[in-house]
């Protein structure tokens, strides 16, 4: 597959031939390509740079509970329903400092950042805001598979928080496991949380349309993904242009 072209399908497929068209797309499209990342994982970001990862990455986590809220809102099946309400619980948690989102801020203030600026918002990028966005629009304005097919890039999270969690103890050394946790827990969720997924895509796609609308919305939220890096990088690594009101790396962002 090179980089312009996108599986367009003409048959069904089995459930096997769907798994291995969609991971075909995660590996070629998946975020963990991008060069932000590849820096993040040579060790090659500085603290600044790192922290304007962890901030904007901030607004996609805080969305992704909305996001599957939104989801859950549209279906009458109570399996469904019962699943994605536990992503919300992973995210939220069962209480105050706990969850997925809390973890997240134990990440931010890690690196440095007021954990009340990071709430505020104010300093992610606009584009972060679009994509992320447009993410929560697709859930809840897509067919209810498609929404549940956009998910599926945690088919590949896995593989890259183990790779992210190496990289950054051993290259970064203000960087410890603590700071890190909210990885941990997510070892174990995504890996679950793509299982579901992906047997409710193969199980509910019994058609060559609702196929390839299960491949689209993974090469969709493959762009999501993308278009937070490239806002990253061209704010904070070449050019180097960070929009007005954006995190500007060693000054009071207050």
């Amino acid at each position: 597959m090179s980089n312009d072209s996108r599986t367009q399908i003409t048959r069904l497929l089995s459930p096997a031939e769907l798994e291995a068209a969609l991971r075909d797309i995660g590996a070629q499209r998946y975020h963990n390509r991008h060069p932000f990342h590849q820096l993040l994982h040579a060790g090659k970001l500085s603290k600044g740079q790192l922290q304007a990862w962890a901030l904007n990455r901030f607004y996609y986590q805080s969305r992704i509970p909305m996001k599957d809220a939104g989801l859950m809102s549209r279906t009458s099946d109570p399996d469904l329903r019962r699943e994605w309400i536990r992503r919300i619980s992973d995210h939220d948690g069962a209480g105050p400092d706990t969850g997925g989102i809390e973890r997240w801020l134990r990440l931010t203030s890690g690196l440095g950042l007021d954990t009340e600026y990071v709430m505020s918002e104010t300093g992610i990028l606009a584009a972060t805001k679009f994509a992320v966005d447009a993410y929560v629009r697709y859930v809840r304005e897509q067919s209810l598979l498609q929404a549940v097919a956009s998910s599926l890039t945690e088919l590949f999270a896995a593989t890259l928080i183990q790779e992210r969690v190496a990289a950054m103890l051993a290259n970064y050394a203000y960087v410890d496991k603590k700071i890190l946790s909210y990885f941990d827990a997510r070892l174990t969720q995504a890996p679950q949380d793509s299982s579901f997924a992906l047997a409710y895509c193969q199980k509910h796609a019994v058609t060559v349309a609702q196929q390839q609308d299960v491949l689209d919305a993974l090469y969709f939220k493959c762009d999501v993904l993308w278009a937070q890096l490239d806002a990253l990088h061209g704010a904070y690594v070449s050019p180097g242009h960070v929009p007005p009101g954006a995190f500007i790396p060693g000054t009071d962002n207050k």
